[in-house]
């Protein structure tokens, strides 16, 4: 089974995603189960797991709420406010809900890289262990450091870095990011999420320009601790669904069946308890 591992939707009369702007043209409508669907069938991709787009727990409710009605998604990444003094009462209120699998918090847009360092984040993150969530870590490479502290505060928390930690593609950069993703890698609670590349690289796109920042995380991750995700529909402004699929089975090519089978399906199935 194939198993997206990260997509959205959003309904724009919400009016809870401060980044949804018009200016984002090919975003800037919505997007729901009955456009992702016909597109799910056609690449033969069977379940997926909904992330959230906005840092309200009224969207988590939403998307949970659309969980239940559409059930190729088998689970659902939100948000809370990690420092709220009523977290854990939310995060238990959220986590009554058995499609709710994880938080996550929107770190890529805090000001502050040390900011999940707050001590009000790290124990937030243990209340999440205790509801039995995972972490995603919405983050790029300034905050891959902070990350791994946050990490070895809460060594019992299961992490997924969304995007490959956001390499520096476009640019061609590769390091300190290939450093910090190895060392992330070195905490055997932490995933990868083979996702969002496209949107990294701009022009830089195709096959070759790819291979390099995918074979390290796979040399980091192994295929049993990487996941393939489409970050549908962001992915739309930047390459088709169906194409970013193929990508993505040339770039781990020279893996198993076996192994490839657990990019695409049975890593996330595992992390996520799908």
């Amino acid at each position: 089974m194939i198993i997206d591992a990260h997509q959205h939707f959003w309904t724009l009369r919400r009016d809870d995603y401060g980044w949804l702007t018009p200016d984002l043209t090919d975003l800037y409508r919505d997007f729901q189960p009955r456009d992702l669907e016909p597109i799910l069938l056609a690449s033969g991709v069977e379940a997926t797991v909904i992330v959230q787009a906005a840092p309200t727990e009224a969207e988590t409710v939403h998307l949970l709420e659309l969980a239940r009605r559409w059930p190729i998604a088998r689970g659902v990444v939100g948000w809370s406010d990690l420092t709220s003094p009523r977290v854990a009462h939310n995060l238990d209120r959220l986590a009554d809900n058995p499609l709710l699998r994880g938080i996550r918090p929107m770190i890529q847009d805090e000001a502050d890289p040390d900011w999940m360092l707050h001590p009000s984040v790290a124990s937030s993150l243990q209340v999440m262990g205790e509801c039995r969530l995972t972490f995603d870590a919405l983050v790029g490479p300034r905050h891959l450091g902070p990350l791994k502290l946050l990490i070895d505060l809460n060594p019992c928390l299961p992490v997924v870095i969304d995007h490959g930690g956001k390499p520096p593609i476009a640019s061609g950069g590769y390091e300190p990011w290939a450093e910090d993703m190895r060392a992330l890698s070195e905490r055997p609670q932490v995933a990868c999420k083979l996702s969002g590349l496209l949107t990294e690289a701009g022009a830089r796109a195709v096959d070759a320009d790819l291979r390099p920042y995918v074979e390290h995380l796979l040399e980091c991750f192994g295929p049993a601790r990487l996941m393939w995700g489409s970050d549908w529909p962001v992915l739309t402004a930047v390459g088709g669904y169906g194409a970013w699929l193929d990508q993505a089975r040339r770039l781990v090519g020279a893996l198993s069946a076996d192994e490839q089978a657990q990019v695409f399906g049975r890593t996330a199935a595992s992390f996520y308890g799908i």
